[in-house]
């Protein structure tokens, strides 16, 4: 690889992968980007200034040694890159994928403002997927220190403690009530944002670092609480939070109001036929859809009635845009697929007549 180029921020303007047409990925639940080529990540990682003082790096939550590995990926050392990811994280093909760059690390680079952030999300997400496809990982097992420790739930919080502790030699079981890993990224974000093979790859790899797994398994039902506690040296609790927020507008007897991960929990269960009991599965298709939020869950809602064939979607949201908390590129890909937004606008109540809802 030729030196670094310090003006290839200039010379070169960022650039993401390109976007499926619209009226095509809104007919499935697939990926919308396409795949950057590596030699076109290594040229977005040039455009990194590696700054003395990384604020892309302090703004990320995980503090990832952001600027270390886009300089390997400039310099072709796309393993090591990797290595370098999974040090800080232990779902960096996740964190490509679903987390607000644009909010944090990407906001924060030095050459956002008028020059574009580096592409940091995309080359993460793509790194990572070579890394796991390619086995790069390093699953050495080190030496156990005689700990044994039971996580409940793996959501984010159950997988990276137990990441962590079986790379410091802790034997770790992990108990889920679902029929598989991952908490609301599994259940709760949509494919066409998070594919599920991506957490069934990460699952193996997990599982070959030695971590167990027991899936359908509810704590206090299948297992009691103080039997974890008699047989284990502790106990982690990554439960998630599933409480819905119903803005005063539930009603009980009106069906036709949902609460947004009931929706997004049972249209994949329904898509991957996971057969959770609990889950109902609402189809909307022909149907007029109203949203009400302005995060990425009420983005998921909206984006993933259109993909069901609703006759039409709304987003409601009671601030103005600007205002709105979710991240910005969900906000252009719903409008790219159709979503009409309506703002400064607060439902007070909704009626029922025959089938029909009025909002006021």
């Amino acid at each position: 690889m030729s030196n670094k180029d310090l003006l290839a921020f200039v010379e070169l303007e960022r650039a993401l992968p390109d976007k499926r047409k619209a009226e095509e990925r809104t007919t499935d639940f697939l990926d919308i980007y396409t795949q950057a080529p590596n030699e076109q990540l290594a040229a977005q990682a040039d455009r990194c200034l590696d700054c003395g003082n990384p604020y892309c790096q302090w703004q990320c939550p995980l503090h990832n040694h952001i600027p270390n590995w886009l300089e390997l990926v400039r310099r072709g050392k796309l393993k090591q890159a990797a290595r370098t990811m999974l040090n800080t994280n232990p779902l960096p093909e996740i964190c490509g994928r679903v987390c607000p760059q644009d909010r944090l690390c990407e906001q924060a680079c030095t050459i956002n403002t008028g020059f574009g952030a580096v592409t940091i999300g995309n080359i993460e997400k793509q790194i990572s997927d070579m890394a796991i496809e390619n086995g790069w990982y390093d699953i050495a097992i080190p030496a156990k220190i005689g700990k044994k420790v039971a996580v409940i739930g793996s959501g984010p919080a159950g997988i990276g403690c137990a990441d962590y502790l079986v790379r410091h030699g802790v034997d770790v079981v992990v108990f889920e009530k679902a029929p598989e890993i991952g908490g609301l990224l599994t259940f709760g974000i949509p494919e066409f944002k998070l594919e599920k093979s991506v957490l069934l790859k990460r699952r193996e790899h997990l599982e070959k670092q030695g971590i167990e797994f027991r899936l359908n398994t509810e704590i206090g039902k299948d297992i009691a609480f103080d039997d974890l506690r008699a047989e284990y040296d502790a106990v982690f609790l990554g439960m998630g939070a599933y409480e819905a927020v119903d803005g005063g507008l539930q009603d009980p007897e009106n069906k036709a109001i949902i609460a947004s991960l009931d929706y997004l929990i049972g249209v994949t269960n329904h898509n991957h036929n996971l057969n959770m009991q609990d889950a109902t599965f609402y189809d909307l298709k022909d149907e007029d859809v109203m949203v009400f939020g302005g995060g990425d869950t009420a983005m998921d809602c909206v984006r993933t009635a259109i993909r069901q064939g609703a006759k039409s979607v709304k987003c409601v949201y009671r601030r103005a845009e600007t205002d709105m908390p979710g991240s910005r590129k969900e906000v252009v890909s719903a409008r790219e697929e159709g979503i009409e937004f309506v703002f400064h606008k607060q439902p007070t109540a909704i009626h029922k007549d025959g089938d029909k809802l009025s909002v006021k």
